[in-house]
C-alpha cells in the first residue's frame, strides 16, 4: 500500500469505537485540564496514563494524543476569557486574546484562537507525516554547541517583548535567568544559591513559578476593583455569547497567509529541538508576528494577528514533539515523555527504526493527530455554555475559585507544599512587576531557557574547550548571528516606534497651537 492508502486505512481504524472512545475521553479531558488553570496538560495526561495500561499500544497513545491536542487549545479559553493561562503554552494568548474580551469580542477572542489552532495543527500535521525523516537527519546534526546557540537566538527574542523599556525587557529576562541557577546544577547536581533552605534544594519548579507570576499579577487589579458589589469578569449589562461568525473568524486567520505559515513553522522547529516547548513556541511566534506586523503598535490591544500566532505555532508544536519522538526516541517536551513511557510499557521502544517496525502504530498516531483536531473543535463548540458561565461569575466568587485551583495545581505537581512555597512568592514578585510596570514575558522566557542554556554550554566546553567552535560549527555560527540580528531588529523597532510617537506628539503641539 502507498503512503497515503495506509494513513486512510488507519484514520478508519482510529475511527472505529474502540479507538475512537479514549481519543474522545481524552479529548474532552484534555480540554477540560488545558482550560483550568494550574492543571496542565502534562498532569492531565500523567492522570489518563494508569487509565491506559490495560488498553492495547494505539488505544492508549489515541486517549494520550487526544490530551495533548484538547489540553493545547483548552488553555487559550481561560488565557482569552480570564487573563490566565490555563496551560503554560498559553501565556501569549492572553497578549491580545484577554483585551478583546473585555473590548466585548470573547467569542470572536476564543473562536479565533480554537481555528487557529486546528489550521495550524492541520499543517503541522501534514509536515509530521511528510518530514519526519528529513526533520530527523537534521536534528542529528546539532551538537551542544548548536543547542547553545539555538537557545541564546530564542533568548534574544527577549528583545521584542520588551514594551516601552528596553532596560526593563532585559532586567525582566536576567530575573528570569537567574531563578534558573536555584538549585542544583544541570550537570553535576551540585546545589547552589539555596541559601541553606531545603526547600530550594529542588529549585523552582516551573509550573508554580508560571503560576505565580500570571496568575497574581492578573487577578491583583481585579481584586482592587472589586467594590462591595459582586462584579462579573465583564460587563454584566453586555450580552454574552460565544457565538460568531465562522467565516468572518477563519477570514482573519488565513487573511495573512505568510505570517500563518511562518509562525506554524517556528512552532513545528521548537517542538523538534528537545525541551524547549510551547511554552517558549507561542511566545516566540507572538513576537515575530509582531516584527512582521504593519501595525505593532496594536498588539497587546486585541488584535487577531497575536492570538493567531500564538495559538497556530501552539498546535503546530504538538506536530514537532510527536516528531521529535517518532524519529529519535527523545521526548520533545515532558507530555511526550509520558507518551513514551506509555509505548516503553507495552515493549516498543521509539526511535529511528519505530516507523519501519510498527507501521500501524506509527501511522495510527499520524491518523489518532488528525483525528482529535477537529474533535477538539466539536467538543469546544458544546462546551461553550461553560465557558460562558466562567466569565459571567461575578468577580468575588471567580478570583478565589482561581486561586484555589491555582493552589491545588502547585500542590499536585509534587504532592508537596513546597511548591505552595514557590507559588507564594512569585505571586509577590510577579504582582511588584505589574506595578513597576516591568514586562513578565521576558522573565518566562529567562526560566524556559536558563538551565537549556547552562547545560549545553557544560557540555560544549566539556567536549572541546576551543570556544570559536561556537562561531566556525557552521549551524551554531549561523544561529548566533541571527542572535545578533534579531537584537539590532529589536532595537531599531523600538527607536522607530520611539520616532513615530514623538512625531506624533509634535504634530499635536502644533495643532494645539
Amino acid at each position: 500500500m502507498s503512503h497515503y492508502e495506509l494513513l486512510l486505512s488507519h484514520i478508519g481504524v482510529v475511527l472505529q469505537w474502540q479507538y475512537f472512545a479514549p481519543l474522545l475521553a481524552g479529548t474532552v479531558a484534555g480540554v477540560i485540564g488545558g482550560a483550568l488553570p494550574g492543571v496542565t496538560i502534562t498532569m492531565t495526561v500523567i492522570m489518563v496514563l494508569p487509565f491506559t495500561f490495560g488498553l492495547d499500544p494505539l488505544q492508549g497513545l489515541a486517549a494520550m494524543i487526544g490530551v495533548y491536542v484538547g489540553g493545547s487549545a483548552g488553555g487559550s479559553i481561560t488565557a482569552s476569557l480570564i487573563g490566565i493561562p490555563g496551560t503554560p503554552s498559553a501565556v501569549a494568548t492572553i497578549f491580545d486574546g484577554f483585551p478583546m474580551t473585555k473590548n466585548g469580542e470573547p467569542g470572536r477572542s476564543v473562536w479565533v484562537g480554537v481555528w487557529s489552532a486546528l489550521i495550524g495543527g492541520a499543517l503541522g500535521g501534514i509536515v509530521l507525516i511528510e518530514f519526519t525523516g528529513p526533520f530527523a537527519s537534521l536534528a542529528l546534526e546539532f551538537g551542544p554547541w548548536e543547542f547553545f546557540s539555538l537557545f541564546i537566538f530564542a533568548l534574544t527574542m527577549v528583545a521584542g517583548l520588551v514594551g516601552k523599556s528596553v532596560t526593563k525587557g532585559l532586567l525582566s529576562g536576567v530575573i528570569g535567568l537567574v531563578v534558573t541557577i536555584v538549585g542544583p546544577d544541570p550537570i553535576m547536581g551540585v546545589q547552589r544559591f539555596t541559601l541553606g533552605i531545603h526547600e530550594l534544594d529542588g529549585g523552582f519548579p516551573f509550573l508554580p513559578v508560571l503560576i505565580g507570576i500570571f496568575a497574581f499579577a492578573q487577578l491583583m487589579p481585579d481584586v482592587e476593583t472589586i467594590g462591595t458589589s459582586a462584579q462579573p469578569t465583564v460587563d454584566p449589562n453586555r450580552k454574552l455569547s460565544l457565538r460568531v461568525s465562522h467565516l468572518s473568524v477563519l477570514w482573519d486567520i488565513i487573511c495573512r497567509p505568510f505570517m500563518l505559515l511562518w509562525v506554524t513553522f517556528i512552532g513545528l522547529v521548537i517542538g523538534v529541538l528537545p525541551a524547549i516547548g510551547g511554552s517558549a513556541a507561542n511566545i516566540m511566534a507572538y513576537d515575530q508576528a509582531k516584527k512582521f506586523s504593519r501595525r505593532p503598535e496594536k498588539f497587546g490591544t486585541g488584535i487577531p494577528e497575536g492570538i493567531v500566532a500564538s495559538e497556530a505555532a501552539n498546535s503546530a508544536n504538538v506536530a514537532g514533539s510527536l516528531m521529535m519522538i517518532m524519529a529519535f526516541g527523545i521526548p520533545g517536551d515532558a507530555v511526550t515523555a509520558v507518551m513514551m513511557g506509555g509505548l516503553t510499557m507495552h515493549g516498543i521502544q521509539p526511535g529511528p527504526l519505530f516507523i519501519s517496525q510498527h507501521p500501524k502504530i506509527a501511522y495510527g498516531i499520524y491518523a489518532a493527530y488528525l483525528v482529535a483536531l477537529p474533535l477538539m473543535v466539536v467538543v469546544i463548540w458544546f462546551g461553550s455554555r461553560a465557558w460562558i458561565r466562567i466569565i459571567m461569575m461575578p468577580k468575588s466568587m471567580l478570583i478565589p475559585i482561581v486561586l484555589v485551583l491555582c493552589v491545588i495545581g502547585a500542590y499536585a505537581l509534587s504532592n508537596s507544599m513546597n511548591g505552595v512555597y514557590v507559588l507564594a512568592l512569585f505571586c509577590v514578585i510577579g504582582y511588584a512587576m505589574v506595578k513597576a510596570r516591568i514586562p513578565l514575558a521576558p522573565l518566562i522566557i529567562g526560566v524556559v531557557l536558563g538551565d537549556q542554556i547552562e547545560s549545553n554550554l557544560i557540555q560544549a566546553v566539556s567536549t572541546d574547550a576551543n570556544p570559536w567552535l561556537f562561531l566556525t560549527r557552521p549551524i551554531s555560527g549561523g544561529l548566533l548571528l541571527a542572535s545578533v540580528a534579531s537584537v539590532a531588529f529589536a532595537v531599531w523597532q523600538h527607536w522607530r516606534e520611539s520616532k513615530r510617537l514623538a512625531q506624533a506628539t509634535e504634530e499635536e503641539v502644533d495643532t494645539d497651537f
